[in-house]
């Protein structure tokens, strides 16, 4: 590594800092690296199950909402391996999720600045920049960060003592069920990952004739609300009108708004359902798997090579006991503070739910120098809102991000009036009077 000040270091590279370096690639004077302990992208390599598609519009890629004459959009990647004209004529419902994957690693391939293979073990700040060593013992001074780390796995209290080779997150799954060998298999979570492997486990031959559980703590298994005026909620409009809100309000909408970015797809749920009214028409039974929604599970066993889960009816307050060969923990991920980051974590701010408090330019508030940033690209789901995780916004993300490095709007992220009156206040019509309370 050589010494020279750098103007941004990003660590890790998965979709978030990627879209970053490709709003930055081509701009005159800036000098950005990105840094992966893995030897090559590789995007949720685990979750590539056959069929598994996009909840979001290819449209959404890395550069098109802000820099659509890039050469990094997943149109300049159909028209680069002559697939413009079948892609259209496929008519997909909603984009393979396998063939993003391949566009991201074309754009990785290509966009200079990305080390791979490269372990970022701490960062520290001194004499007016940031220091980051790696495991090899080199190190890169810049004079700022971009955090694009991703989430952690979330593991359930009751299932770390049973994580292996039959008890694993839902990340692993391409690696884990190819090897599984269990007849009765548990299914833990109710989001749009739980779905694609009970489907995966139902069309899947070597399933065949397994007893299947679904679990899951939501009321039923419910569609992601995809309409129009729920997609408002993935324009830059809203989410610059939610970080401007008071901090105590904000927790609550993201609740309630869990099924807008955490819902299952409709055509994954007839896919579903049509292969369970399948299998039952063939057996004159109920099929081979018992969907089970309102559950909580309270705690697993490990006992004579089986799990006993006990879970909680919330329907009717029963108590049910499963016992299963294998586990699957569809139960999504979760923020947490990268370990490289120890040496400055006294001087970061965090909310009352332990996540970074960031600005609206997505820099986390510090007690270092304001011309020195740590920017943190899906840490803020409490402070820009449910689009924060998604795919939807990263490249309006990024160009937020890259105005502020380079200090002037070289991005045009200015948005028209919100059709959607969001706040109190604007441009009222003629009956609309606001008071001030």
């Amino acid at each position: 590594m050589t010494e020279r000040l750098l103007d941004l270091a990003g660590i890790g590279i998965g979709p978030f800092n990627l879209s970053l370096a490709a709003h930055l690639d081509g701009i005159d004077g800036v000098a950005a690296r990105f840094f992966d302990r893995q030897r090559g992208f590789d995007w949720h390599p685990g979750m590539m199950l056959p069929g598994v598609e996009l909840q979001t519009s290819f449209l959404k890629d890395l550069v098109t909402p802000t820099n659509p004459t890039s050469p990094w959009s997943f149109m300049a990647y159909l028209v680069a391996h002559k697939r413009f004209y079948r892609f259209l004529n496929a008519e997909f419902e909603a984009t393979p999720r396998e063939e993003f994957a391949d566009y991201l690693a074309w754009v990785a391939q290509g966009v200079p600045g990305l080390r791979f293979g490269v372990e970022v073990r701490e960062v520290d700040f001194a004499d007016g920049a940031f220091t980051v060593r790696f495991a090899g013992g080199e190190r890169e001074r810049a004079r700022n960060i971009a955090l694009g780390v991703g989430l952690a796995a979330h593991m359930p209290d009751w299932a770390k003592p049973h994580l292996g080779a039959r008890c694993f997150h839902s990340s692993e799954s391409a690696h884990r069920l190819p090897e599984l060998e269990a007849r009765r298999i548990a299914v833990v979570g109710g989001g749009q990952s739980g779905a694609e492997i009970v489907l995966h486990l139902l069309t899947d031959e070597r399933f065949a004739g397994c007893e299947i559980v679904w679990l899951s703590r939501r009321a039923n298994f419910q569609p992601l609300d995809d309409t129009p005026f729920t997609n408002e909620l993935f324009t830059p409009d809203y989410v610059e009108r939610f970080h401007g809100l008071a901090e105590g309000r904000k927790a609550a909408i993201v609740a309630h708004q869990k099924l807008a970015g955490d819902g299952i797809s409709p055509s994954t749920l007839r896919a579903l359902y049509r292969r369970l009214y399948s299998l039952g028409r063939q057996s004159r039974g109920e099929g081979p798997i018992a969907p089970m929604p309102h559950r909580e599970v309270l705690e697993a066993e490990a006992r004579n090579g089986e799990f006993r889960l006990v879970a909680r009816n919330g329907f009717d307050g029963g108590i049910d006991v499963a016992t299963v060969d294998a586990v699957v923990l569809a139960t999504g991920y979760g923020f947490a503070v990268p370990d490289c980051l120890a040496p400055l974590r006294h001087r970061l701010a965090f909310d009352e739910h332990g996540y970074f408090r960031i600005d609206q330019d997505f820099a986390v508030h510090w007690d270092g120098p304001r011309d020195n940033r740590v920017f943190a690209l899906n840490a803020g789901r409490l402070s820009h809102g449910i689009a924060e995780p998604q795919l939807s916004l990263m490249a309006w993300r990024s160009a937020i991000i890259a105005n502020a490095l380079l200090g002037r709007a070289h991005f045009d992220v200015e948005m028209p009036p919100p059709l959607v009156r969001w706040a109190t206040g604007g441009e009222p019509l003629p009956s609309i009077e606001t008071l001030n309370v």
